[in-house]
């Protein structure tokens, strides 16, 4: 197996423009400033963790409702992207705490369609989409707790609550007070008037109809395994109260990063936001949200008919491919699906792919990445500018080798693997399939194509061109495609039959 490592520092392979040529090595911290887009002052700000040296971050995981699809599984995607270049770039210990939703109004309802126990039903599709974010190479989060879990956390919470008067026990429900807290509405800049009602609970315990459910009562139609005693009488949590106390039991009272989808925002992240303040949690430094993906214009849904399930697309999607394309957009963006988005991630994996096989033999042991590649990254993740120096360097190096510079493309290669591992898209990373099978095979056929294109040579030297023409069409057979070049023959894998169908 071919690895190389991601450390900068030292010259890169040539400068950008707009570069010094000096990359950032992994373990350095602060010399280059990373600088985050804050949803919640809605401006860049520079990233300063709470702790030097550490980063702790809540991403709301989730619902596990039913089979993952790729605008569900996108957030993932991001965050570890920003984890990675946490880590990688700037050196940071990174605690990542993903949690599960498995109990609330949607898993019962579902739960009970398909005759199944509600627990059962979420702990299926808890599977599927952790089977999914593995296919896609999503490093796991450092802690994974489950909703029903942390019920004693959560009653505590309430408690508080409660006792400092911005809660209220009625019927059996338990609720926030949303007019007790004068900076209700501050995340995402709204008016407390201007707000629709929660529709989360019943509302008529409520006081005002925009107060949200801490905890819901026990209902004679739902199981009575859905339920947990507690001093407010058996009931099961509201949704955003979860996440309030699960953040705290990993993190802290205060922490560094929240993040999740951009229709987290209202009003799941301003309840959570609000709720933990007014227990006095200093809670989340940093928003960030991402944004969804689209079909048509509309959000990927399953009302809407448009889910594209992950496990799906991977029957003839490579996940390597599937990964490149959730992450090639800025995480802030919308990304429209396309029947040919899939076919363009692929095209721009094979030239990477393709490149990396030609500079195996010259490979660097370390890998450097240029410093416009960090200056993209720091720049609020921005990795479409981080990409478009990946593949000037995939250009670059293939220049190179044709040049016969093999100096200039080992460091390219090394620098190729060190941006794309950071980005989750190494090819030669072992996520992507066996690295022990994978380097045996391509050491077997480069031998056969070798010798083949030996004869090829010889033959045309000779002008026996219906024997090259033989050896083209055969290799052209098995899927080599062979190109003439002024440095001599250069081949690659023809693309999958169909893939462009």
């Amino acid at each position: 197996m071919i690895t190389a490592g991601v450390c900068g520092g030292v010259r890169g392979l040539h400068d950008h423009e707009g570069s010094g040529g000096r990359g950032l090595c992994a373990g350095t911290l602060g010399r280059v400033s990373l600088r985050l887009f804050d949803t919640a002052s809605r401006e860049l700000r520079e990233f300063v963790p709470l702790v030097p040296g550490r980063v702790g971050i809540y991403i709301c995981g989730l619902t596990v409702q039913g089979q993952p699809h790729i605008g569900h599984v996108r957030f993932t995607v991001a965050f570890d992207l920003l984890r990675r270049w946490l880590e990688a770039g700037h050196g940071y210990d990174v605690t990542l705490v993903r949690n599960v939703t498995d109990i609330d109004d949607k898993i019962l309802a579902k739960s009970a369609e398909a005759g199944q126990p509600w627990w059962a039903w979420a702990m299926e599709h808890e599977r599927a989409t952790t089977k999914a974010l593995n296919a896609l190479g999503v490093l796991p989060p450092t802690y994974e707790p489950r909703a029903t879990g942390h019920v004693p956390e959560m009653v505590e919470l309430i408690d508080t609550l409660v006792e400092k008067g911005y809660a209220y026990a009625a019927s059996g429900d338990v609720y926030f007070a949303v007019r007790s807290w004068p900076a209700y509405g501050e995340l995402t800049h709204q008016r407390l008037d201007d707000m629709a009602p929660a529709a989360d609970a019943d509302p008529r315990g409520k006081r005002d109809p925009r107060d949200f459910a801490l905890w819901k009562g026990a209902k004679d139609d739902e199981p009575a395994s859905a339920t947990w005693p507690t001093p407010y009488g058996r009931g099961r949590p509201g949704w955003h109260l979860e996440c309030s106390a699960m953040a705290r039991k990993y993190l802290g009272d205060t922490f560094d990063i929240h993040g999740g989808g951009v229709d987290l925002r209202f009003p799941h992240h301003e309840n959570e936001q609000a709720q933990s303040r007014a227990a006095g949690l200093g809670f989340a430094q940093y928003w960030l949200h991402n944004g969804w993906v689209t079909v048509g214009g509309e959000k990927m849904s399953k009302s809407l008919g448009n889910s594209l399930i992950v496990s799906h697309l991977l029957q003839t999607t490579r996940p390597l491919v599937l990964r490149y394309y959730l992450g090639a957009a800025h995480y802030r963006s919308m990304i429209e699906y396309q029947p040919d988005s899939l076919r363009e991630a692929e095209a721009a994996v094979e030239r990477i792919e393709q490149f990396l096989r030609r500079a195996a033999p010259a490979n660097s042991s370390k890998g450097q990445w240029p410093q416009a590649f960090a200056d993209a990254l720091d720049d609020d993740l921005n990795v479409s500018g981080a990409l478009a120096v990946v593949h000037d360097t995939v250009r670059a190096g293939n220049t190179a080798l044709d040049d016969g510079d093999e100096a200039s493309a080992s460091n390219a290669f090394g620098a190729v693997v060190a941006m794309t591992s950071v980005l989750g898209i190494n090819p030669l990373d072992p996520v992507w399939g066996d690295p022990a099978q994978d380097d045996r095979s391509a050491g077997a056929l480069a031998v056969l194509v070798a010798a083949e294109l030996e004869l090829r040579a010889k033959s045309r030297a000779a002008r026996d061109f219906a024997t090259a023409d033989s050896v083209r069409d055969r290799l052209a057979a098995a899927g080599v495609v062979v190109e003439d070049t002024p440095a001599g023959a250069r081949w690659s894998l023809a693309r999958t039959v169909g893939e462009d169908s």
